[in-house]
């Protein structure tokens, strides 16, 4: 069975429709901290008051309330998705880049639920 080696921090991805306005209502409400706004991608993070667990906070026109998709930190993305397919794991489509940022890809447990790899390319 593959194993993948993940790192020690999780995004948990949530879908807003005002990155700008939910990152000061996590900051004002919660203690969080702005990490960044990337407003080209339509995404933003705020640092929780738990080590390693930040909140991504992408943009959309009809949010999916409820639906938080775990984002796992990888080093290799390649590596990692290649042993998750070896093992059968499904995925939604190509790794998607954002050069100089990082790079992602959306897969899914047995029940469907749709959890991520990113693998941080700031480093």
């Amino acid at each position: 069975m593959a194993r993948v080696s993940l790192d020690d921090t999780i995004t948990l991805a949530l879908s807003v429709r005002d990155r700008h306005a939910s990152a000061t209502w996590y900051q004002e409400n919660l203690g969080f901290s702005l990490i960044y706004h990337m407003d080209e991608a339509g995404w933003s993070e705020v640092q929780t008051n738990t080590k390693g667990v930040t909140l991504g906070l992408g943009e959309q026109a009809e949010p999916n309330p409820g639906n938080c998709v775990p984002v796992f930190g990888v080093a290799n993305i390649l590596e990692a998705r290649k042993a998750l397919e070896s093992a059968g794991v499904r995925f939604d489509g190509e790794t998607e880049t954002i050069e100089g940022m990082v790079s992602t890809a959306t897969f899914f447990d047995p029940d469907n639920n749709a959890l991520m790899l990113a693998q941080d390319l700031t480093k």
